[in-house]
């Protein structure tokens, strides 16, 4: 250490050359120089992000194509493809790695009923509507005997009682799930006055009515469900005893995806019971959050139903508010068999989805729509086109046995998929559509397995298996 200090002391004090000095102070930087260098030649002599640009889901390759060519490609003779696009969840930059939709790929679609269905070897049967129709029925049972939500009380004459209260009337429009599920459940047999005896904690904000109340508006949602938690949290002990993990609330509006942004606690810990149910999303968690199907509520079911002849292929009406569907538009804008219409239909778009034997639900702003749920309702086999969509109820339902799943990247063989499904499968398909139609309905009251009542079975699958007991006291309840 002595020397090293009397080396720099006399380079400094310049009793050795100029030139000595400089190459001193130069050695140093030209050894780590020389070092990035060689770590920058081994990997781009051994990694496949540099030499082939399509191993990677990040790199493209440079090319002088607009915005429309990137999210509407044109495609060779051969084979079609669609590239990575850019949507307002950047969510297609995490597409699959690039791959080609040739036509000789659908022989892993041509499959007989044995294949889809589970039939052949030891495979299971893919034809029956639940995982499991045994358990499923006997955790129903229980479910309804012994679950118990404490629901934090609030008064008819409290400033927020139109956020905070269920409504009075029968929902509708979009976001009509999370009202439905309000009203129902402070007037159901899971209600208990005793938090103690609870299982679970409801915070009963609607997301939909704090967005349209001028008070709060999508830009004081944050704070407003930031002060709610800060509130319960210091007025009652049940939140701090669990950090939140028993308490849960219901949004059906996209927006209900940022709501927990400044109540970073509740957003880890908390039940989240969501219309917009994407695993793709930082923090939505399909173990710990609730998929909630979004319902455009009907007065009646269609009087064709069972008898109407499905002539048409497939169906699809909406907005071209995504590069999901702008590829959609692209390859079957005009096609003879799939009816996709861009824009609002100047009729009912029923009698479409009755004369269809597939319905489209496409991925728009965001992975949920109604689309599915009416297709349900009008007997139409759904076809989901969005990826990372937690479908709802799945821990409950086969989602195989009543709809096909297709991949974005897919889009160009499309119609060769669903011809490719025989009509004995698409027989099943179809029947079972009847059958798991009574799981997506609100009802007034609520009816045995209806929409209300699957949502309670999802809660009661995430309930704790361990409850903190404290002493309740009267001023809480």
């Amino acid at each position: 250490m002595g020397k090293s200090s009397v080396v720099i002391y006399n380079v400094t004090k310049q009793q050795y050359p100029s030139t000595f000095k400089v190459f001193f102070f130069l050695l140093p930087i030209s050894l780590a120089f020389t070092s990035f260098l060689l770590i920058f030649i081994y990997i781009y002599t051994t990694s496949k992000v540099f030499t082939n640009p399509q191993a990677s889901p990040y790199l493209e390759p440079s090319t002088n194509s607009s915005l429309l060519d990137l999210i509407i490609p044109f495609s060779t003779d051969n084979e079609e493809t669609i590239p990575f696009s850019i949507d307002n969840t950047a969510e297609d930059l995490f597409f699959d790695l690039p791959r080609t939709a040739s036509y000789a790929k659908q022989s892993q679609w041509s499959l007989g009923l044995g294949d889809l269905f589970g039939f052949s070897g030891n495979n299971m049967n893919n034809t029956e509507i639940y995982h499991d129709n045994d358990i499923f029925l006997e955790d129903y049972k229980k479910m309804n005997k012994s679950f118990k939500i404490f629901v934090y009380p609030h008064k008819p004459d409290d400033p927020f009682a139109n956020v905070l209260l269920p409504v009075n009337f029968d929902p509708k429009g979009h976001y009509a799930s999370e009202l439905y599920f309000k009203k129902a459940l402070v007037n159901s047999h899971f209600i208990t006055k005793d938090p103690n005896g609870a299982d679970l904690f409801y915070m009963p904000f609607s997301i939909a009515d704090m967005r349209h109340d001028p008070r709060i508006g999508p830009e004081g949602l944050q704070d407003f469900i930031k002060d709610y938690i800060f509130n319960i949290s210091h007025k009652y002990p049940y939140w701090n005893r669990t950090g939140g993990a028993d308490h849960f609330y219901v949004a059906c509006h996209s927006i209900g995806r940022i709501a927990m942004d400044k109540a970073v606690e509740a957003k880890e810990n908390s039940i989240q019971v969501v219309c917009s149910s994407s695993y793709f999303v930082t923090g939505y968690f399909p173990h710990k959050d609730v998929s909630m199907p979004q319902i455009w509520p009907k007065e009646q079911d269609p009087k064709k139903l069972v008898s109407s002849k499905r002539n048409q292929l497939a169906f699809f009406a909406g907005q071209v508010n995504s590069p999901v569907r702008a590829a959609l538009l692209k390859h079957w804008i005009n096609d003879t068999e799939i009816f996709a219409h861009f824009g609002r239909l100047e009729t009912d778009d029923g009698e479409e989805q009755l004369r269809s034997k597939f319905c489209l639900h496409v991925k728009g702003f965001e992975v949920n729509t109604a689309r599915v749920t009416d297709a349900l309702h009008y007997g139409c086999v759904p076809v989901i086109l969005a990826n990372h969509y937690d479908l709802p109820f799945a821990d409950i339902l086969n989602w195989k046995s009543f709809s096909v799943v297709v991949h974005y990247m897919d889009i160009p063989v499309l119609k060769k998929i669903l011809q490719g499904i025989s009509l004995e499968e698409y027989s099943w398909l179809q029947s079972n559509v009847l059958k798991v139609r009574q799981h997506f309905k609100w009802n007034v009251p609520p009816v045995d397995y209806d929409a209300f009542y699957m949502a309670m079975y999802e809660l009661w699958l995430r309930r704790s298996a361990v409850r903190v007991r404290l002493s309740a006291s009267p001023e809480y309840i």
